[in-house]
Parts: structure tokens; sequence; C-alpha cells
């Protein structure tokens, strides 16, 4: 029997559950834990300069990794910083334990200092939360936050620790659960059998077909099960903005990302679908703009872990819960047994409708006869820079969709960025905990003036831990998709869109001691991007100034069917 503390018992309960980050900013509460990861090695910290910095930091990580990012702060403010990032990965379906310091356990409810009603607050935003009541109960609490925040659909744990529970002179039994098995809680390890055949004969009968997969794919590590279906069935494959990379980008049965601003072949291959398969996304209002217009024809099978997602906005005609792997293999095995195919008559007269509609739009955009530089020119370039083979985060607004249109994934976990929430800030800090676990990989985000001040002090932990992400900043002076919107439903009256007052970035940067390069040309823009990657450890901040009157196209029509698009700003299906 081996006694130690409750602080020692976290930091050792930590490392036996695999955890190689913890993201955080130490506070009152927490101290005795502080000093318990100061005597070790194993569970590195790193010291953030604000505690919603360390949840997108660890939301990086593990959207990178797969492997659940963990979060610590202090009680009070500390713990009520992290709510936007808490609320950001539970939104994404994105695994993480955030621990948060608590007040003594005889002054909870006495509105103490620096005391919050934690599990109170984040309630709405997490899959589960606990409160820890005894010392000897942390390894099983640990343990269990783990096992919740990483099986069936992932999401936040918050596990909420009176500083009482940690003190260094009080010391319990260290037990760590070997396995954990929850009566309250047991996801799905499978498919319905019946259900699953009901789906391969609706494939197998389909004329007009289309597979469009989410971030689903991605989190469940099923991105070559969903790549041999594709392929097997000879069916085009549309990505959400969550599943982008989980079907090669330059595929040949790639048709782009659908939705919003989805390209003009996905929106329009949707629509005129006769059956839509549904894989690991959820019908989102950004991909079926008005559900009572949504893919008239189509019969839907929706395949998905979270029973809730199911006919939650769109009715399935076969509804699928099971883990979209386990689901795949049987989908396959079926399909090995059956001997079958679908009708290649039809599937060409398809694929042949589907290459008209690529051939009317294709991520088309009209370049400036001046030398002023258009926003997607950047994103192409980029691309080629890095071989199509970097993580790229964004932050939220217009950038975040030309990189989704014109940086072409080929693989999962690539494309880190706030979906479901839409977080301004989110992507710098995203970037500094994926360039920290893959530091010989290039680490590049896509901000804008409004998102990049969100979370700038970041700048001095990537110094003090030497994170080398490379920052390209489109300067068009603006919040440019509230812009946007305001040039179509507000003839354009810009109602506080334009930031006047903007830092000038390059002696920003250097007042960290990093290189910055202002980029005004086309011409600018190689040296500028050669010069950048010539250095993997090396932060490198690029303030690009781009067209401020470009739109992002296609749009949808809002209110209107998935055909619904503008194409250009003169344009419209």
């Amino acid at each position: 029997m081996e006694l130690i503390s409750g602080g020692d018992m976290l930091v050792r309960a930590l490392h036996e559950a695999g955890v190689e980050y913890v993201y955080g900013y130490p506070g009152g509460s927490l101290l005795h834990v502080y000093d318990s990861l100061y005597k070790q090695s194993a569970v590195k910290h790193v010291l953030v300069r604000h505690e919603q910095a360390a949840a997108h930091m660890a939301d990086g990580y593990a959207r990178a990794t797969g492997k659940a990012g963990v979060v610590m702060v202090t009680s009070g403010p500390g713990a009520t910083n992290t709510i936007t990032g808490i609320a950001t990965a539970f939104t994404d379906s994105i695994p993480m334990v955030v621990i948060s310091g608590q007040v003594m356990s005889h002054l909870v409810g006495d509105d103490a200092f620096q005391e919050t009603d934690m599990l109170g607050v984040s309630r709405p935003i997490v899959k589960h939360s606990f409160a820890v009541r005894r010392p000897e109960d942390i390894p099983e609490i640990v343990a269990k936050a783990f096992y919740i925040a990483n099986t069936g659909r992932p999401g936040p744990v918050v596990i909420d620790i009176p500083k009482d529970m940690t003190m260094p002179n009080e010391r319990y039994e260290y037990v760590y659960p070997k396995k954990i098995k929850m009566r309250s809680y047991t996801p799905p390890q499978r498919g319905h059998s019946g259900q699953i055949k009901k789906a391969v004969e609706l494939l197998l009968a389909a004329k007009r077909p289309v597979i469009y997969s989410g971030g689903g794919v991605i989190i469940d590590g099923s991105s070559d099960k969903l790549r041999a279906l594709v392929d097997r069935l000879n069916f085009p494959c549309t990505n959400t903005l969550m599943g982008l990379g989980a079907y090669p980008g330059t595929g040949e049965r790639f048709i782009g990302m659908l939705g919003m601003h989805g390209s003009y072949e996905a929106n329009m291959t949707m629509h005129n679908a006769d059956v839509v398969i549904c894989i690991g996304a959820r019908f989102d209002d950004r991909v079926t703009n008005a559900t009572s217009k949504f893919c008239p024809d189509a019969k839907i099978i929706h395949v998905d872990i979270d029973p809730s997602s199911i006919s939650k906005t769109i009715i399935a005609d076969v509804p699928i819960v099971g883990p979209v792997g386990a689901v795949l293999d049987e989908m396959m095995a079926l399909l090995d047994e059956a001997n079958e195919t679908p009708d290649a008559e039809a599937l060409e007269t398809w694929w042949k409708q589907i290459n008209e509609w690529r051939e009317r739009h294709g991520g088309r955009y009209e370049k400036n006869d001046s030398q002023l530089m258009k926003p997607q020119e950047v994103i192409e370039a980029m691309w080629t820079a890095t071989k199509g083979d970097a993580f790229i985060t964004s932050d939220v607004g217009q950038h975040q969709m030309f990189a989704a249109q014109y940086y072409k994934f080929d693989k999962p976990n690539r494309w880190i960025n706030s979906g479901g929430l839409g977080t301004m800030g989110f992507g710098f800090p995203a970037a500094m905990g994926i360039k920290m676990s893959y530091p010989e990989d290039d680490v590049v985000l896509f901000t804008g003036e409004g998102s990049f001040q969100m979370m700038m002090q970041e700048f001095s932990t990537c110094k003090q831990y030497g994170i080398g992400v490379k920052i390209i900043n489109l300067n068009n002076q603006s919040l440019g998709m509230v812009r946007q919107w305001q040039d179509l439903n507000y003839k354009s009256r810009h109602s506080h869109s334009y930031m006047e007052s903007l830092p000038d970035f390059v002696q920003l940067a250097g007042a960290y001691g990093f290189r910055a390069i202002k980029v005004h040309t086309v011409e600018e823009l190689e040296p500028a991007l050669e010069e950048a990657f010539r250095n993997k450890d090396e932060l490198v901040f690029l303030d690009i100034y781009v067209d401020p009157r470009e739109h992002v196209y296609p749009m949808q029509v809002p209110l209107g069917s998935m055909r619904d698009m503008l194409l250009t700003k003169t344009e419209r299906t």
C-alpha cells in the first residue's frame, strides 16, 4: 500500500492516463497540485498567457493526435476563462479534460474569494463533470474522465477539485483502476446489422448517390475505411468543413466541401441525389440551408455514434447508431457477400452531370489586374509551398472559408478549425498545441487581424517554449465576413466592421523577438514564403495584404435549397 497526497495522486493519475502535456495557468486553489507537478518530469506543463488559450492548445493537440487534451486552471476567473474553449471543443466533439481548482470544501457556497460554481457554469457545454469529495477518489475520477472524454461521441469533461482535497500533509492510498466500466454509460460498439443491410441494399440500387462525410469519420480514425467504400462503389464524396481530409482533396471522386460556402458541384450533387449516405456528420444548418427544401428526392442513410444526432434536423430513412469504423467494416463485408455493383450506366450518367457542374464553377475566381492579391491566391501558394502536407489551423471568418476551399487536404487530422462554435482566436493556440507535438512538421495558421488580436498575447508563450508556427495574416483591414454580409444584406452599410487602428504587426512580432514580413504584391509572395519556411523551428509572421473587397463564393442563399447559391457578386444559380 502506497500513501500519497491528493496533489501527487492527481499528477500520477494523469501520467497513468497517458498525458504528455498539461496546458494551464496556476493560482491559489491549485498550488498544491502545481507543487506536485514541479517534483516530477513525466507530465510536462505549458504556461499560457490566458486560460482560454490553454483550452485551445489542448483542443488543437486533441484534434491532431486523437488523444484528449488536458487543461489545468485555478478557481473563479481562471476557470471561467476556459468556458469559450470548452464550448469550442464540445460543439466539435473534441476530447478534453479540464481540471479546475476550487475553494476549500467548507467555503463552497459562501461566495468565498475566487469561488465560482464551475460545474454549474459549464454544465451545458460538457459531456460530464466531476466534483472531488474525497482525495482517495481522485485516481478513479481521472480514469473515468478520460474514458468518458475519449469514447462514444467525444467531448470535454470537467474535474472540479477543492484545495483541501490536495493537501500535501494528508496522505491516502493510491489505486489507479486497471479497467473502467460504468453501468450508466455504455457507448455502442457496433451498428444494427439489419439497418446496415438495408443501407447496403439502398446504395446498390441508387442511380444518383452521394457520400456525405463529416468530422466523425476523422474522430473515429476511419478515413481509410471511408476511402475504401467510396472507391469500391465509385460514388462521389463530399466532406463537411470538419471532415476535410477524410477523403483526399485531390482525389478524382472528391467533389469538394458542401454547405454554406461549399463547392457548386457538391451542393448541386446533394440537391439532385436520390440516395444520400451521411457518415459521421449531423446535418448542421451550415450544410442543409432550409431543411424543408433539403435533398427533396433523396432517401437518407445516417450513420452516427450519437443517437441524439439522428433525425434531429433531417429525418433518416435508414438510421444506424454505431461507431463509423465498425459500421463501414460491416458494409464492406456485406458488399463482398452480395457480389453486386451499382448500376454502372446510371453512375456514368451521374458522373457526366457532376463533371458538367464542376466545369461551370470549379473554384474559379477573378484575379485583379492590379498588384492587389486575392486571398485565394495566397492559399494556393501556401498549398504549393507546403506540398499540401502541413497542419493547417485557422481562426474564423473569410480566411477560414478560403483555406477550406483552396487548400486541398489529402490526410485526416490536418485541418484544424472551430467549425461548430466559430471561435475567433482559436487558431493561434491550436497551432501551438500541434507544433509542440509535431515539431518536425510545418504548422501554419491562417488568420485575420480581427481574430489574431484576440489571442496575440500567446506570442509570449511561443517565445518561452520555442514554438515555431508560421502565421499567415490575410490582412483586409476589416472583419471580412461581417463586411461581406453587410454588402449583401445591408446595402454595404459597414457598421463597425472596419478596423481603423491596427497595430504594425511587424513591430508587434519584433517586440517578442520574432521575424515578420510584410507582403503587398503577388511578386513578393513566393520569396516571402520561401523565407518563412527556411527554418521549421522559427516562428515567422507574414502580414499579407489582400483585396478587402473580395467575397467568399459560392454562398448559399439564405432559406433556399442546397442548389440556391450566389456564385459571384453578380451571378446566382
